[in-house]
């Protein structure tokens, strides 16, 4: 999705990075600092953002505060129908004072309003017109559109007119034979462990990693009798080997997880309590549940076992990650019924709360208000991504808290609060931060990873 009004998913925002530049963009601790503009605050509810450039658009339009006044105005359009409306609709409006200053009025306090201002700045003209942007996108960054088909995406750098072409290849050994032909320079992630320890061993390949902020976690439903139980979501925890899963999947290039946010993130929390992996200590817990006759199975032996449905992607590294579940979990007691399906199936059924348990995983998260989208009582699917139904009353009051808190500091206390009630309650379960990584034919130099995935680094790349 080219228009990044509508962008929502995770390819869509790196890509939208190299054709548009944005009001502001984040640090290492994740804090926002200035792109395009600085700001202050002339009250709590009032920020005025200033125009430190104004870079021209790919139509050879300089860009003024008129047009960052029309892009959110549209976004905040209902008719229009952003994805990003719901995140913004604490904006009552928006005014451009001049061509190089533009006026946010909030209709709350919110410390965290800033952060919230990511989207690419689009010409006002051509949104007046119409404009399709998903099909001609014309924007200010340092890439220029140049095509768009089923077969490719082409991009050229302004800096020296080099072609970046975006070439879809399902398959990932596919992947990979046509890296080795030359057919593609880069694959970053998206590869089987296997494959990325092959393509170390080539000389004609090179492999980079950077520690990831990407969050694995396993999806809980809470509606069901079984899970809506405390014992079993820890005899689960308690129950699957997360370090030796790093060890022996990703060869040690992932890092245990607490929280959703890194802990080096502002309100990120390094001193949550793991479920460590202790077999024993899950089988006694499994012993605390209360089974409706119903649900009572029996294994081959006449054993008592709890069996557990798990949907997954037909994604092969996703699916193998099931079967180890699988493996470690039956020494416990508890039969997982792996249930694996194509992403727009898979997705659809999580969304809709069709599950016992899953894995997914959450991208390049920067601003803590994805406590409210994930965990939230209210955020129930459609009105957010609480998939797993979860619902405590003390999340929500911190949550709430936290919403309404101006001192970034107080915020960051409230966050770390709510990770811990969170593990404690085991809203989902915490998994791993997985690294990032790309892989590279020899003769490419220059380019850079970042810990969320961003696609920046190829507006160094080089080919000798």
């Amino acid at each position: 999705m080219l228009d990044p009004r509508k962008a929502t998913d995770a390819l869509s925002s790196r890509v939208n990075r190299l054709i548009y530049r944005q009001l502001i963009d984040f640090d290492e601790q994740f804090l926002p600092v200035p792109d395009l503009a600085t700001w202050e605050t002339l009250s709590p509810t009032h920020y005025r953002f200033t125009l430190t450039e104004q870079p021209v658009f790919h139509n050879g339009l300089a860009m003024t505060a008129h047009d960052v006044a029309a892009t959110y105005q549209s976004v905040l359009d209902p008719d229009f129908g952003s994805a990003h409306r719901g995140s913004l609709k604490g904006i009552a409006s928006v005014q451009a004072i001049n061509d190089q200053q533009v006026d946010f009025i909030l209709s709350a306090e919110d410390a965290l309003f800033v952060g919230r201002l990511v989207i690419g700045i689009l010409p006002a003209r051509l949104m007046q017109q119409q404009h399709r942007f998903q099909e001609a996108p014309i924007g200010n960054g340092a890439c220029t559109f140049v095509s768009l088909s089923e077969q490719k995406l082409v991009l050229q750098r302004q800096t020296d007119n080099v072609l970046l072409e975006f070439i879809p290849v399902k398959d990932a050994t596919v992947r990979v034979l046509k890296l080795e032909k030359g057919e593609l320079d880069i694959i970053q992630n998206d590869l089987s462990p296997e494959l990325v320890q092959y393509c170390e061993q080539q000389p004609n390949f090179k492999v980079q990693w950077y520690q990831g902020t990407n969050f694995g976690y396993i999806g809980f439903n809470f509606e069901d009798p079984l899970l809506a139980q405390p014992a079993l979501r820890q005899a689960i925890a308690h129950g699957i080997d997360r370090q030796a899963i790093v060890d022996a999947m990703f060869n040690g290039h992932a890092r245990l997880a607490g929280g959703l946010l890194v802990p080096e993130h502002w309100s990120g929390a390094s001193d949550i309590p793991p479920y460590e992996y202790n077999p024993d200590k899950a089988k006694l817990l499994l012993k605390q549940l209360e089974i409706p006759a119903d649900l009572v199975k029996k294994d081959e032996h006449n054993q008592s076992i709890i069996e557990l449905s798990y949907k997954t992607s037909n994604d092969p590294t996703r699916i193998r990650l099931a079967t180890i579940y699988q493996s470690q979990l039956k020494k416990i007691g508890i039969h997982l019924n792996i249930q694996s399906y194509d992403w727009g199936t898979f997705y659809s059924d999580i969304k809709q709360g069709r599950f016992q348990l899953y894995s997914l995983a959450w991208v390049g998260i920067k601003s803590p208000d994805i406590f409210q989208y994930v965990f939230d009582s209210e955020a129930i699917p459609p009105n957010g991504a609480n998939r797993g139904r979860y619902r405590d009353e003390a999340s929500d009051q911190l949550i709430r808290a936290a919403g309404k808190t101006a001192s970034l500091q107080a915020q960051a206390k409230l966050y770390q609060q709510l990770q811990h009630r969170l593990q404690t309650t085991l809203a989902i379960m915490p998994l791993w931060y997985e690294d990032q990584y790309s892989v590279m034919r020899s003769n490419i130099t220059g380019y850079r990873l970042y810990s969320d995935g961003r696609l920046d680094g190829l507006l160094l790349i080089q080919k000798d």
